[in-house]
């Protein structure tokens, strides 16, 4: 078995991964690269395979730099199947729909203002392109393995994170390997926290966060001292918000500080269309989150939804107290942008950063203090106050990830560390060296590894191997002797 990384090495985002064994191409993740110039050009060059050797994409979640790269995949010949959960699927015909859209608004937006030096500018893919890719997509449930031939299956188990995050275990030729995915947090008010592992011989894991520890402050007190602040100035608070999970967070919080009387009665805007479809998601999946039915619907009546541009352009002249939510989180694209560059100017307002900013992104530029920022062209002069509230994070943290790692009784042969910006992917691999004493590398971008083979699983039934290597997620083992019958179609 071999495995390539083909993204989220050296790096946070881009996540793709590519597993080679039992006859098969698999592709773990097909996300975008995100971020400064060098990583975004990496959307523009083929991949280094050829796409018509790939058997199967097996998605962990929804968020773009894990399947923002499938439309172009389809785009450039793949026609197999795209494994994922419910929850990711339904996600996804949101997301990619959304993202091909605004690809194709901006380098409409580039060619009528000459912001581009591409002539003419282009969409990295199209809405057509995005529809074709959605067709593809086969939808499986959590803990239910999925065998991929007599040698090969796979199972998904529940990560937290977002709706439909899973963790992806696979077995090939007597191999298991896992790979954890964006994992969520224990304690996380909506979603629920991500299944333990009980087995794996290779473990790809990410350390988005693996060099620090989130501020343990109460998020609903911090944004009452944020809105409270702002407020009393008279001023807007502009949140520049990941539609998915982070938005609904936010109008969680928002909706409970309302209801207690600590937060004045003063207009929301979610100016995100994505995330008010994202939204009555949670509806219809409740089970999967710790929501009732009621909080749910809260979360949906939190805010005035913003659908139309001319009714984005209104609240650009509008004046403050009152809140914007608005896409995309880390400020490289959407409708925060405008907001952004109407209200950054102005000392009475505050810009909350309420997720993770990769390097390159005007969110790290706006959290590491610049002066301006670059938007359409101009230096936006950024005088409002900037405030990054970390507790609101749905990553786990390192001392989370670590004891999501410590269900594993066995040590891997191998454990890879990926999905983190240089600093922190390393230091992740010496907080599991010194705790676990496991053999952890941190690999580059388009390393390849043979994996050796596995003598405990040699000559078992994959569909068995995955269900053992995950026994505490409620899913009981079958008798590998008996070769008791799984729903592994």
């Amino acid at each position: 078995m071999k495995l390539t990384f083909l993204g989220a090495a050296e790096t946070v985002t881009g996540s793709r991964y590519l597993l080679e064994g039992a006859g098969l191409r698999i592709l773990i993740d097909c996300g975008l690269f995100q971020g400064t110039k060098n990583l975004r050009l990496h959307n523009w060059r083929p991949l280094p395979l050829d796409i018509h050797t790939l058997d199967a994409v097996v998605l962990t979640h929804a968020h773009l730099d894990h399947s923002g790269y499938l439309p172009v995949l389809v785009r450039t010949g793949y026609r197999g199947p795209v494994y994922c959960t419910r929850g990711t699927r339904d996600l996804c015909q949101i997301m990619l729909r959304d993202s091909a859209r605004l690809q194709e608004e901006e380098a409409a937006y580039a060619n009528r203002h000459g912001l581009s030096k591409h002539h003419p500018a282009l969409p990295l893919y199209t809405l057509d392109d995005a529809e074709r890719a959605l067709e593809l997509l086969e939808p499986r449930d959590f803990d239910v393995p999925k065998r991929l031939n007599e040698h090969a299956c796979f199972r998904l188990l529940p990560a937290g994170h977002i709706l439909g995050a899973a963790s992806v275990v696979l077995c090939v030729e007597g191999k298991v390997i896992a790979f954890s995915g964006d994992l969520g947090r224990p304690d996380d008010p909506i979603m629920r926290a991500p299944m333990p592992l009980a087995h794996a011989d290779y473990l790809v894991v990410e350390s988005t966060y693996g060099d620090r520890l989130h501020d343990t402050a109460d998020p609903a007190t911090e944004l009452a001292e944020v809105f409270a602040n702002t407020f009393r100035r008279g001023g807007v608070v502009v949140i520049p918000c990941f539609a998915v999970g982070r938005a609904q967070s936010v109008l969680h919080h928002i909706a409970r500080l309302k209801a207690t009387g600590r937060m004045a009665n003063v207009p929301v805007f979610l100016d995100s269309p994505m995330a008010t479809s994202v939204t009555q998601l949670y509806l219809h999946h409740v089970g999967e989150h710790r929501l009732s039915s009621t909080e749910a619907n809260a979360i949906s009546h939190a805010a005035q939804r913003v659908r139309s541009v001319d009714e984005s352009k209104a609240i650009l002249t509008r004046h403050g107290p009152m809140v914007i939510i608005a896409g995309s989180g880390m400020a490289t694209g959407g409708r925060v942008v405008h907001h952004l560059k109407a209200f950054a100017p102005d000392h009475r307002n505050t810009i909350a950063l309420v997720g993770y900013q990769a390097a390159g992104t005007r969110g790290a530029a706006l959290a590491a203090g610049a002066p301006t920022i670059r938007i359409h062209g101009d230096d936006v002069p950024v005088r409002a106050s900037v405030t990054s509230l970390s507790s609101l994070s749905a990553h786990a943290d390192y001392a989370e990830m670590l004891s999501w790692l410590h269900s594993i009784p066995e040590p891997p042969r191998r454990t890879f560390v990926t999905h983190g910006e240089p600093a922190a992917a390393d230091a992740m691999r010496r907080h599991i060296e010194e705790t676990y004493h496991w053999r952890c590398d941190v690999p580059v971008y388009l390393e390849s590894v043979d994996l050796p083979a596995s003598a405990e699983y040699a000559g078992v039934d994959p569909c068995v191997a995955v269900a053992n290597a995950a026994t505490v997620c409620g899913m009981p083992a079958p008798d590998a002797a008996s070769g008791a019958p799984l729903n592994s179609n």
